[in-house]
């Protein structure tokens, strides 16, 4: 059977006036925030908190903290599908590109790819695959070979001769840590990530990213008030720059602000010791508007789309190109 499977990159700039395109996951971060009557609302003052941390964190040299200023560009990882005379093509991977200005320089520096997150076949494999596999079972298991497929076609996207075009570095995806895990500090501190932690054991967002070659160190920034889950496959500290790391940090913690502020806009910063809890009280709200619930639900829908759309149609040559040595 002749076949061909390829990746094609797009790049659509995540600002004030964005609106997320046909191919966008819905319970995207970004997305879910350029909805609804106060979108341009929610976009603006969504930007304002990035820049307004990065200055916080970048303050040397920058005595009225405006220096900088962060530009994000929304990346999508299309999947190309030829089987002789059918062609298809799928978006499975949407992660932000953090760019920097240097307003007192004019100079323009690229910061990191990856911070933010997307995947259709991660919702399929949480969605779907998951439940269907524990429904009427007494105790929790994964299924066989889950999350392999997703780990491997991250693997090949970055791998792939469109992404060494494109991108110099690997990226690095910043998440929330695990309200099942405890966290603990340990002795050492980054000058811009700040205080280390270690958690009691690995959660499942770490085995299933594990199999996309990434492993996760938690820092908590000066002035946050819990640790960040930074996933990565080279060096987090010596591969990225100061105002690479910078990006990053500002970018996806004013995100975990609005979507979980009980964690990380909560009134008190995490001890020696800690546990996140989404049912902690005694947190602040930002002004952007944004419903969790409905992320959930949709969350399953789009799980099923990938199911019918992608995984069911071409399970067959899917599993053979996975089954395939990495170059």
């Amino acid at each position: 059977m002749k076949k061909e499977i390829t990746f094609t990159i797009k790049s659509i700039r995540f600002d004030e006036d964005y609106n997320p395109s046909e191919n966008t996951r819905i319970t995207t971060n970004f997305a879910n925030l350029a909805r609804g009557e106060k979108r341009q609302e929610n976009l603006r003052n969504t930007l304002v908190m990035i820049n307004n941390r990065f200055n916080s964190l970048a303050h040397w040299d920058n005595p009225t903290s405006d220096r900088y200023a962060v530009e994000l560009d929304i990346i999508t990882a299309q999947l190309n599908i030829n089987i002789e005379d059918k062609s298809d093509a799928f978006p499975v991977i949407e992660i932000l590109k953090t760019n920097i200005v240097d307003k007192k320089t004019n100079e323009r520096f690229e910061g990191i790819l990856g911070n933010n997150f997307s995947s259709y076949v991660r919702d399929y494999d949480f969605s779907v695959v998951l439940p269907e596999h524990n429904k009427d079972k007494a105790g929790f298991s994964l299924p066989e070979n889950f999350g392999v497929l997703h780990g491997d076609i991250f693997k090949r996207f970055i791998t792939s001769d469109i992404y060494k075009e494109c991108f110099n570095k690997t990226p690095v995806i910043c998440l929330s840590v695990s309200s099942k895990n405890t966290y603990y500090r340990t002795g050492n501190q980054h000058p811009v990530l700040g205080i280390e932690y270690q958690q009691d054991e690995p959660s499942l967002t770490d085995e299933y990213f594990a199999k996309m070659g990434l492993r996760a160190r938690y820092f908590m920034p000066e002035n946050s008030v819990a640790p960040l889950a930074f996933y990565f496959s080279g060096d987090l500290l010596s591969d990225y720059t100061n105002l690479e790391l910078i990006s990053t940090i500002s970018t996806m913690e004013t995100f975990q602000k609005i979507y979980r502020p009980e964690i990380y806009n909560a009134n008190s910063p995490a001890g020696k010791q800690y546990q996140p809890s989404l049912n902690f009280q005694d947190y602040s709200l930002t002004r952007i508007v944004y419903d969790r619930e409905e992320r959930s639900q949709l969350a399953v829908e789009q799980g099923k789309f990938t199911e019918e759309q992608f995984i069911k149609p071409y399970q067959t040559v899917l599993k053979q190109w996975s089954a395939e040595p990495v170059l």
